[in-house]
């Protein structure tokens, strides 16, 4: 059995290639995975052998642990869960919506299945501009970056 590194303070960051990415990526939605799942589950895979020499250098970069499941290996991410999932959201926040999570929640809210009408959307938008405008909060104009209506 392999010596299980410490899990790391902080998510995968730029560092990684479009590759490793999605292999993180698996891991994370599967929690663990053999190389041959994670294979299964990338866009356009590459060779077996490929995935594996990814998945060792992920375990060097310190992103991935490696445990031995008789007789291949399973790997898992080296990031707790929650850490990874507020480290994602922050940077979706911070990157598409200018750091409002107030925004943010409410493109969530307009692409859901919940049943809002246009009116209260529209009224919910108003009150986040609103707030931001009190409150300093977002560097976007209420209007930039607004949704097309729903229909």
């Amino acid at each position: 059995m392999e010596k299980a590194l410490p899990p790391r303070k902080v998510a995968p960051e730029d560092d990684l290639s479009r590759r490793e990415r999605q292999i993180m990526d698996v891991l994370l939605r599967r929690r663990q995975a053999t190389a041959s799942v994670v294979r299964d589950e990338i866009p356009d895979p590459p060779s077996y052998d490929a995935v594996r020499t990814t998945l060792r250098i992920l375990a060097e970069k310190g992103y991935v642990v490696r445990k031995t499941d008789r007789p291949r290996y399973v790997y898992a991410p080296a990031i707790d869960f929650e850490t990874a999932r507020e480290h994602a959201l922050t940077r979706l926040v911070r990157t598409f919506y200018h750091g409002s999570a107030a925004r943010a929640a409410l493109a969530l809210l307009k692409h859901s299945d919940l049943d809002m009408d246009e009116q209260a959307l529209n009224r919910l938008e108003e009150n986040i501009a609103s707030f931001e405008q009190v409150n300093g909060a977002g560097d976007e104009p209420a209007a930039a970056g607004r949704e097309t209506k729903r229909s």
